[in-house]
């Protein structure tokens, strides 16, 4: 009886998802461990992999199929000894219940006006790893032209990257005119991008923001940070100002535990550990890798954690348990120059700490003007979990423990 391969859970929210590619086909030996397809969800394209091995008999769900639930049948496989015969009036368990993306059109579109370049096709269809689409659309890459360096010439991160940007086209799709001497083009949202637009549109609208906002002088953290990579031997760590906020906030709520908090209707949740999540710019949208207890981490392994964890969140290679759950949020746009803003707390959280650039400012001490290294932080609170007076306590051990950064150390 042929082995049927079910749509995984990828992550524990996760009911349902899109299968954007099929890296087999037919009549395939595949051995277990094998990758097998891409399914994309909420969060991230995921690779699949065969937990048995054998030879693919049929597809049950083509690539491109949106909304396929957790655990319905997407294809067969067939074990040592069978052959295509026992498939003869099999039916799967469970029927499928999404249908493709988009119903065939009734004739193909015009071809648009390219370069006449080699392209990784097979007939109309491009074939393309997601991540790699995903880039093509923000930057503007026809994939038509882009000549696909991976397995069976398919197009690849790397050969987008080194492709000049077309404006005019994305993936074969022509600009459209807005109006007599504009153009546009439409970039559809992958499933990560509407989630993220969902969520944030529910955060804003149902969770009752306040904001608190402290100035912190960092000249000691910029001392220390300074020391400790010039303690640093054969590149084992090299410490950053973002990765000395995430220790720091993991110590202050270590000391102000009921922050560690969400707010669940009936009861408020407040976790006994400290799992900081971190948020990382994709290409897909916005991911929050999570470094658990890293109250009981260094700083130095804090540092190695998080560079790991985001170079692989940009490639869309983390494992649904790396960025779900944590308690409490940090978005740091300093590096970008800004000054100070405001973020949007990530349900079911109820904090999230936005981190401003490192400024030299005009700052009065004992009575007369001073210049000092100023650090702007912003928390965003969720009112009905962690009142004023309590996210007043922790923005001022947050405060305390970064402007005198040693405290760390003990």
């Amino acid at each position: 009886m042929p082995i049927e391969i079910l749509m995984p859970a990828l992550s524990p929210t996760m009911t349902e998802g899109n299968l954007s590619q099929w890296l087999v086909k037919e009549g395939d030996k595949i051995a277990s461990g094998d990758v097998i397809a891409e399914i994309e969800t909420d969060k991230a394209t995921m690779e699949v992999e065969a937990a048995d091995e054998g030879t693919l008999g049929k597809i049950l769900v083509s690539a491109g199929t949106e909304g396929v639930a957790v655990n319905a049948p997407i294809a067969l496989l067939l074990e040592e000894g069978e052959d295509k015969s026992a498939l003869d009036g099999y039916t799967p368990s469970a029927a499928p219940t999404a249908a493709p993306s988009a119903a065939p059109a009734a004739a193909p579109a015009p071809a648009p006006s390219v370069a006449s370049a080699p392209a990784a096709t097979s007939g109309a269809r491009i074939f393309v790893s997601p991540l790699a689409k995903r880039i093509a659309s923000e930057r503007g890459v026809n994939l038509a032209t882009v000549q696909g360096s991976g397995p069976h010439g398919r197009i690849v991160k790397r050969d987008v990257e080194g492709a000049p940007a077309g404006g005019a086209v994305i993936s074969g799709v022509p600009a459209v005119q807005a109006a007599p001497g504009a153009a546009f083009v439409d970039i559809p949202n992958s499933t990560m991008r509407k989630v993220i637009a969902t969520r944030l549109v529910e955060a804003k609208q149902s969770i009752p923001h306040f904001y608190l906002t402290v100035d912190c002088d960092i000249a000691n953290l910029m001392d220390m940070r300074k020391r400790l990579n010039e303690a640093a031997t054969d590149g084992e760590y090299k410490i950053s100002v973002n990765d000395i906020i995430i220790k720091a906030s993991a110590l202050a709520l270590k000391r102000v535990p009921a922050a560690n908090a969400s707010w669940m209707g009936d009861f408020i949740r407040q976790y006994q550990t400290v799992d900081i999540s971190v948020a990382v710019a994709t290409p897909g949208g916005l991911i929050t890798p999570v470094v658990r207890g890293a109250d009981l981490k260094g700083i130095a392994e804090v540092s190695n954690e998080v560079k790991e964890l985001a170079a692989r969140a940009r490639e869309g290679k983390l494992m649904p348990e790396e960025y779900t759950g944590g308690g409490f949020t940090i978005s740091n746009l300093g590096m970008f120059g800004i000054r100070e803003f405001s973020a949007i707390i990530n349900p079911p959280q109820s904090c999230i700490l936005a981190v401003g650039a490192g400024e030299q400012r005009a700052v009065v001490r004992n009575g007369a003007l001073a210049i000092a290294n100023v650090m702007t932080c912003t928390l965003s609170v969720d009112h009905r979990a962690v009142d004023g007076a309590l996210g007043a306590e922790f923005i001022a051990e947050f405060k305390k423990i970064i402007e005198e950064p040693m405290t760390l150390m003990l």
